[in-house]
């Protein structure tokens, strides 16, 4: 969009197979077939236009050979093309199934086949469009805090998302790293607790671990992120990489084909493809979900982490939003990560998370969206066309906000 707030207007070109400017007007044998068999036919009317034994058909033929053949003009019907509007409700407004009208106008009649029209339809990408959102939270052992936190977050999450949609569900997972050194300690003892030095009780380790479905369950989202403990690790970079792979998992995970939004929330930097030599894991990420019945990513130890561009198309192709939701030593490189990753934001996490709903209500907000007008199949004869005026020819818009018309 060239300014926010500013219209996108698509004007509509409607014409007959083949242009109306090709061809020629032919004898008909009704007004009807006359005026609907091309733009430039007209049909006289006149009883006595055919009297000197002419056939009926002759009555149709462009307006200017009608008259010089003697047809009187008052007597030439000649229905010129036109667009009557039928339904033109207001941006934003319920429609007639509930949801928010996007489009205007929603329905119009054209007058006079096989001529070329053109009208206007306007367009405001509305709150209201059901959401599905998945935390994905590091749990290593710096964002204890965070933890604390996010455990008491649930309803106050849906609570704010529900004042930008009324059908929103939220999910959760978290990592920590792959369980192969030297990422994580293989001592027994370090993987049954890796906060062992800290002499406090902690989850072992996991790549990815899927803790809950998308529910519209604010108290089964409190309960189950309440279980939950921090864990640990031994390097600086966490696996959230792999976990972002997993979490695309849609049967295990339960994405609609919704808005689709992913949190991932961390205080650290990332592993990506090339490290898993480190561990002696060559092999690129197959994208698969690999997950147990607990919901433990089973193969971290196998594939490598995904590369940014791998991570980008998957993201991409699945429709999933990501909102990196770090802390302020990591925001520059997250920004930097964004710019690889169509469509992200970047929010800056407080030391204990404790603005995590704001974050995500002000990413929510910034996120954009590329709108692409199409049409349902055209009966035969019928061509039609865009013209948007917010970028390059054709019925495309990108970068459109919540609320930008």
């Amino acid at each position: 969009m060239g300014r926010p707030g500013g219209l996108l207007l698509l004007p509509l070109l409607l014409a007959a197979g083949g242009g109306a400017g090709e061809g020629s007007c032919e004898p008909q044998a009704s007004c009807e077939a006359c005026v609907r068999s091309h733009p430039r036919c007209a049909w006289c009317e006149d009883p006595e236009f055919t009297r000197g034994g002419q056939a009926e058909a002759t009555r149709c033929g462009p307006r200017e050979a009608l008259e010089r053949a003697g047809c009187p003009p008052g007597a030439v019907v000649e229905p010129r093309g036109s667009v009557r509007v039928l339904k033109d409700e207001e941006l934003g407004a319920s429609g007639g199934r509930g949801g928010p009208t996007q489009l205007r106008p929603q329905s119009v009649r054209l007058l006079r086949p096989g001529e070329e029209r053109s009208f206007q339809v306007r367009f405001r990408r509305v709150q209201g469009h059901p959401m599905d959102l998945y935390y994905l939270m590091d749990l290593s052992y710096s964002m204890k805090d965070d933890l604390e936190n996010v455990r008491k977050l649930g309803s106050d999450l849906l609570a704010a998302l529900r004042n930008v949609t009324s059908s929103v569900r939220i999910g959760f997972g978290s990592f920590v790293d792959k369980t192969v050194l030297p990422y994580v300690s293989m001592l027994p003892s370090r993987l049954r607790n890796p906060c062992l030095e800290q002499q406090e009780p902690c989850d072992p380790p996991a790549a990815f671990r899927h803790v809950l479905s998308l529910t519209a369950d604010a108290g089964a989202f409190a309960e189950h992120v309440s279980r939950q403990r921090i864990s640990g690790n031994l390097d600086t970079p966490e696996g959230g990489f792999d976990a972002i792979m997993v979490a695309l998992c849609k049967e295990r995970i339960g994405w609609r084909p919704v808005t689709r939004l992913l949190v991932f929330a961390s205080d650290d930097t990332f592993h990506m493809a090339g490290d898993g030599k480190l561990g002696g894991i060559v092999v690129p990420s197959d994208t698969r979900c690999h997950l147990d019945a607990s919901g433990v990513y089973t193969k971290s130890h196998l594939y490598d982490y995904p590369s940014v561009v791998h991570l980008a198309q998957v993201l991409s192709a699945a429709n999933i939003q990501p909102i990196f939701a770090v802390m302020g030593p990591t925001v520059p490189l997250y920004r930097e990560l964004s710019h690889l990753i169509p469509k992200s934001v970047v929010g800056e996490l407080r030391e204990d998370s404790s603005n995590v709903v704001q974050l995500i209500a002000d990413a929510y907000n910034s996120l954009s969206y590329t709108v692409e007008l199409q049409h349902s199949p055209l009966p035969p004869g019928i061509s039609l066309s865009y013209e948007s005026h917010c970028g390059p020819p054709g019925g495309v818009c990108a970068g459109v906000c919540v609320n930008q018309e």
